[in-house]
């Protein structure tokens, strides 16, 4: 039995019509679970007897729980627990422009990042669409305040969950669902090729970004495996097919680790690579962690990568430090309490 919460509308009302429902009832049930936040069929106050009893046979309600909350000035951190007992995270933001999400797409994660606390634990299974979506809600319910944008960057890589995911999207992007604008839906990437064209193809306002890090094999390879399978050549060239295609920016992710990747000279590689490119640099100050070998740039030297490219008239921003007091910043996600 399906999830209630892991039906696109379309997906919905081609179910419904399957178990001999009425077609409109997808609406209904969206309002219901997505607006009115009532996931208690018995409830659906203009739904007749008979259909909620047809619904309580085809589809289940589960939720998963808030386990813990870390709690710091614009940041807060929660732990979940899914119904097998595994454990996710989510990170919520305050701007000043809104409130945001982080939110996680696997149960640990195969890419394996060296610098990365989420890589640590070895990816467990793909998150259910459910899973994502009750993501938002539980924490829209605990805030009382409905969230403005979704980042899919938490534990995970979302191209290694790609149907669920994409699935999610057209959930929360819905006008009957979440209604959250495509372009306040943000998916990052460690660079799977195939993923990034089959999102291509998708016709969605959603933003992609793509974890770089290093300007060339040689420091990639070292500090990120997939470029092993997935080397820049190839995927500037796929990133660059995406931006023809689909006629949007590509955010490209850059940590700043102190004397690996953050020297002037990596600064004009990096120049050599995106010139041209209708991208953005994030430049992300690292997040130590006590597992790590690694060191956060200092600021003088994040200044002084940022105006190499400023220079060369690269889109450039330096990303505003968030939740790192509680590890809840980016690559600082483990899911194993008491870590």
């Amino acid at each position: 039995m399906k999830n209630i919460f892991s039906y696109p509308y379309n997906d919905l009302e081609d179910f419904l019509i399957k178990i001999n429902e009425k077609k409109y009832r997808a609406k209904q049930i969206y309002e219901w679970l997505y607006i009115h936040k009532i996931d208690n069929f018995t409830e659906m106050s203009n739904i007749s007897k008979d259909s909620i009893s047809i619904f309580k046979k085809n589809f289940s309600n589960n939720f998963i729980k808030i386990k813990n909350v870390q709690k710091s000035k614009d940041t807060s951190k929660y732990l979940f627990e899914l119904s097998d007992g595994n454990l996710i995270e989510a990170v919520l933001m305050i701007h000043n422009y809104g409130i945001s999400i982080c939110i996680s797409s696997q149960v640990g994660c195969n890419i394996g990042c060296s610098f990365c606390e989420s890589g640590r634990l070895k990816k467990v299974r793909d998150l259910e669409v459910y899973e994502m979506v009750q993501q938002i809600l539980l924490i829209e319910k605990d805030i009382n305040k409905r969230i403005d944008s979704v980042v899919i960057m938490g534990i995970g890589e979302p191209f290694d969950n790609y149907t669920n995911v994409i699935n999610f999207i057209k959930i929360i992007n819905n006008p009957f669902g979440l209604s959250i604008g495509a372009r306040h839906i943000t998916v990052s990437t460690s660079g799977i090729i195939p993923g990034i064209k089959k999102f291509s193809n998708e016709n969605m306002q959603v933003n992609l970004a793509v974890s770089l890090h290093a300007p060339n094999d040689e420091l990639r390879s070292k500090i990120m495996k997939i470029n092993e399978v997935y080397n820049i050549n190839n995927l500037i060239n796929t990133i660059k097919e995406y931006i023809k295609k689909t006629n949007r920016r590509v955010t490209i992710e850059y940590v700043m680790l102190d004397y690996i990747n953050d020297e002037k000279k990596h600064a004009f590689e990096l120049v050599n690579l995106v010139k041209g490119m209708n991208v953005y640099i994030n430049l992300i100050p690292y997040n130590e962690t006590n597992h790590n070998l690694y060191k956060k740039s200092s600021k003088d030297r994040i200044l002084v990568f940022y105006d190499i490219l400023k220079k060369h008239n690269i889109n450039v921003t330096i990303r505003k430090e968030f939740g790192s007091g509680i590890d809840a910043a980016c690559g600082q996600l483990r899911a194993k309490e008491g870590e």
